[in-house]
């Protein structure tokens, strides 16, 4: 069984790379159920889901930025704010109750959802 776990989560890792890499962000979105369906309890699964995304961010922004697709001007204050934020995130997440991240995953994504259909 630790097998076929590894394998659904090594093409749901995939999946949460390409993701990330081809719309800019997006890829917690998948990352977070994902992770809960193996087994991970809901705090664990946003922690674990912001760790791998992290390589996939860099490993893109890499390429966006030395493609000039990504300017420095723009790059450099929000990816200060990112981290910032990012930082103020990880110590909420651990006083949060988890029905209440839970909830307001589930609202930015319902909002995301809507957004980008509207």
């Amino acid at each position: 069984m630790k097998g076929k776990r590894a394998g659904i989560l090594l093409a749901g890792g995939a999946a949460v790379g390409v993701l990330n890499g081809l719309l800019g962000g997006g890829g917690g979105m998948l990352a977070v159920p994902l992770l809960g369906a193996a087994g991970l309890e809901t705090r664990r699964a946003h922690a674990t889901a912001i760790a791998v995304v992290l390589p996939a961010s860099a490993a893109s922004g890499l390429v966006y930025l030395l493609g000039g697709m990504a300017p420095p001007a723009v790059l450099l204050p929000a990816a200060l704010g990112v981290a910032l934020g990012g930082f103020l995130g990880a110590k909420l997440l651990g006083v949060l109750p988890v029905r209440l991240v839970t909830l307001i995953f589930a609202l930015l994504m319902a909002a995301a959802g809507a957004r980008m259909l509207f």
